[in-house]
């Protein structure tokens, strides 16, 4: 398990080390084409030089990158400010009609559930083109409500909340209702409490999920200035190696950092929602 674990984090590591390097040590620890060519005549340099601790620390990459490259800035908060409104408003969702699945009872609830967990099954490409005629109809092309509005219905965050509320002892909601409590009542005050594991996983999954999409605003943002950082990271330069490795780990931070700030509620919230499954 340690050498695995090894192994997921060598990226993370390997990126993290290399933005700190100048952009003539990457590019003599990483010519690849002319190690090969040396290799093909016979020559003895025939291997990389892996390295990850660099032989001067170099800023001069992030310094590019946040102050000589506004742009990068500018792409940074268009995906906070899509991908927070995306996470607010799926968990609130998510957490009401979650509620009304595991606790509520009505006719034709639990096909209902079979057919709008059907939705999470189809891979985007499936439903690309449905979005996009809606989309369109709706008058929301180019712009970021085209991600935020469908991200905030999906249905992976009913399914994952719903896991959670369906076992939460009913016992609970019958002394609620007994005190004279309302559904909205006992929904805030005895089901957001216990669920808290299965909200915090929820966000750290919705905000990998969605801070690293591509497809959706690739298609529906025409408007480069409007596009997130997961698609300008695509396009810098390849010559400035340096530079595309300090974007990258400017571009994993807030992920790591959320993963790292909420890792005991995640873990938890995963277990219990295998358990319930």
């Amino acid at each position: 398990m340690g050498i695995i674990a090894l192994l997921m984090l060598f990226p993370i590591l390997f990126t993290v080390s290399n933005s700190f390097m100048s952009e003539g040590e990457i590019a003599y620890n990483y010519q690849l084409i002319g190690k090969m060519i040396d290799v093909e005549a016979g020559g003895a340099d025939g291997f990389i030089n892996v390295k990850l601790i660099p032989d001067w620390l170099s800023f001069k990459q992030y310094s590019e990158v946040l102050i000589q490259t506004p742009v990068f800035l500018h792409k940074y908060w268009n995906s906070i400010f899509i991908v927070v409104p995306i996470i607010a408003g799926q968990v609130l969702v998510a957490s009401l009609a979650a509620y009304a699945f595991a606790k509520l009872r009505f006719k034709g609830r639990d096909g209902l559930f079979l057919i709008y967990i059907m939705t999470m099954l189809m891979p985007f490409q499936v439903t690309l083109v449905p979005n996009y005629i809606i989309v369109e109809k709706l008058g929301l092309m180019n712009t970021s409500s085209a991600l935020i509005l469908p991200g905030i219905f999906s249905a992976f965050g009913v399914f994952m909340l719903r896991q959670f509320m369906f076992h939460i002892p009913s016992s609970y909601i019958e002394a609620a209702k007994i005190d004279g409590a309302g559904h909205f009542r006992i929904f805030y005050s005895i089901i957001v409490p216990l669920i808290g594991p299965g909200i915090a996983a929820l966000v750290v999954l919705l905000f990998v999920d969605n801070w690293n999409m591509v497809e959706q605003p690739l298609i529906f943002l025409q408007d480069t200035f409007k596009q997130p950082l997961s698609l300008y990271l695509s396009r810098i330069n390849e010559g400035a190696r340096g530079v595309a490795f300090a974007a990258s780990a400017l571009y994993m931070a807030p992920m790591v950092l959320l993963y790292l700030y909420a890792e005991s509620y995640f873990v938890e919230g995963i277990q219990l929602s295998g358990i319930k499954g």
